[in-house]
């Protein structure tokens, strides 16, 4: 008896020692009932009332949303999502750096360079191709700066080595550029080179078209990266646009009225008049109608 009324009274959520004390008190043949009001009476609780009464740890909420998750998720997700906004960056490693090096030397510090610029504007996935033989020593005929840098940049998982090998002697290099373009394609990406990749261009027209619109030129002023801010001239996207997926559209701004309060084409006129903000560009003719109706109006409201 005594334990079916403790799993009874445990059930219900009221502790151990509270149960056993009670029922000392009353004796093991009390009522159910008069275990329960001992319970009320000595002021114990069940564990559940309890958490209640406990106050529950607050939990940031984004301002204007009604959802109890915690602020901690929502900033996950939007760290998530704007990293997706952006469009991945395939970079072409032996074009930056000879550029880097004027031509003359495979500046590797070049193509670091590109690849912290892209990284401070929050794009997640960045890709350099460069070709496997440039891990060999440095030769006079093709110099190399700053080797290193291939190394860290592979252990971060951002190089990548287009293969080649030596048969007899001689050196069988596949061709990056194909490599560059197929990956930035299936990615949906933008190409950074100041390469047109015309032979690319001629042998798949779905490439052609797309190095027509993803390719992303740059140059560099005093070691510093430089993309232009019109990539694809001057009345094509912006530059923040051309990296996004998803493209911020500029607000119209009109032009102001050059006749300003003397303009006489009305509804007709293309230009902004900010005398009127709020008003229906009328014509000259329904102007002077509206004139001439409001102090007719008026004297009939008079009489």
């Amino acid at each position: 008896v005594h334990q079916s009324k403790l799993d009874f009274f445990c059930k219900l959520g009221y502790g151990k020692q509270d149960i056993c004390k009670v029922l000392e008190n009353l004796g093991q043949e009390a009522l159910e009932d008069d275990v329960l009001k001992e319970l009320i009476r000595t002021g114990s609780k069940p564990q559940a009332l309890e958490s209640q009464a406990q106050p529950s740890a607050l939990k940031l909420v984004p301002r204007g949303s009604s959802s109890t998750t915690p602020g901690s998720k929502w900033l996950g997700e939007g760290e998530s999502d704007s990293s997706d906004c952006l469009r991945p960056i395939v970079i072409d490693g032996s074009n930056v750096a000879m550029s880097h090096g004027n031509k003359e030397v495979f500046s590797c510090w070049g193509i670091q360079l590109a690849v912290d610029w892209f990284r401070e504007r929050g794009h997640t996935y960045i890709k350099v191709f460069v070709p496997l033989w440039r891990k060999e020593p440095p030769r006079q005929e093709s110099p190399i700066a700053d080797q290193h840098i291939l190394e860290e940049l592979e252990k971060q998982s951002i190089l990548v080595y287009t293969p080649s090998r030596k048969v007899k002697g001689k050196r069988v290099v596949c061709y990056d550029d194909r490599y560059i373009v197929k990956v930035a394609y299936e990615k949906d990406g933008v190409i950074v080179s100041n390469d047109n990749y015309r032979d690319l261009q001629n042998e798949n027209p779905e490439w052609k078209w797309f190095i027509e619109q993803r390719l992303l030129m740059y140059s560099f002023v005093s070691n510093r990266f430089m993309p232009p801010d019109d990539p694809l001239g001057r009345h094509g996207p912006t530059l923040n646009n051309f990296l996004s997926k998803k493209p911020v559209l500029p607000e119209p701004k009109w032009q102001p009225c050059p006749y300003g309060k003397k303009c006489t084409y009305g509804n007709k006129c293309k230009f902004y008049h900010p005398e009127r903000p709020h008003q229906a560009q009328l014509s000259v003719a329904d102007e002077l109608r509206a004139k001439l109706n409001a102090p007719l109006s008026m004297g009939k409201e008079e009489e």
